[in-house]
């Protein structure tokens, strides 16, 4: 695969489209088959226990594929996540984390693939989290209503 979209392209997209989460994500990388999305993880993402949220993690690999495919198809932003499951690995440690996105295939209207979910704290323990994902593409002529 080789993507249409850099970092910039992606991140200012993001600002753009989503202004509501603007700052709660950041793709740092765009790769051969996806895309490294950082998640500067604040208060409201912690539980009792001083763990990450499950939603929270569960956000950062919904936010790294769509990214990833966007990465691949250009501004298509009316894909939409048609299923999505979340294995959590261990407990992550306060602190940023750090998504990969990967696709595994990238058809005319489904994509597949999966993200993984490290700790920036201990990225030395494997990842946190695992992420099965499957997007609806947008076919090309439907665009959002400015």
């Amino acid at each position: 695969m080789q993507a249409i979209l850099s970092v910039n392209e992606l991140n200012d997209l993001a600002d753009r489209e989503f202004p509501q989460i603007r700052g709660r994500f950041f793709v740092t990388e765009v790769t051969d088959d996806g895309v490294v999305m950082r998640m500067p993880v604040a208060e409201r993402d912690m539980r009792p226990g001083g763990t990450v949220s499950g939603p929270s993690m569960f956000a950062l690999a919904d936010c790294a594929f769509y990214m990833a495919l966007l990465a691949m198809i250009g501004p298509r932003t009316l894909s939409v996540t048609t299923n999505c499951c979340i294995d959590f690995l261990r407990k992550p440690a306060p602190g940023d984390l750090v998504g990969t996105a990967r696709i595994l295939k990238l058809g005319k209207r489904l994509c597949v693939g999966d993200v993984l979910i490290h700790s920036d704290a201990h990225p030395e323990e494997g990842p946190v989290a695992r992420a099965s994902v499957t997007y609806a593409i947008a076919p090309e002529k439907v665009q959002a209503q400015p």
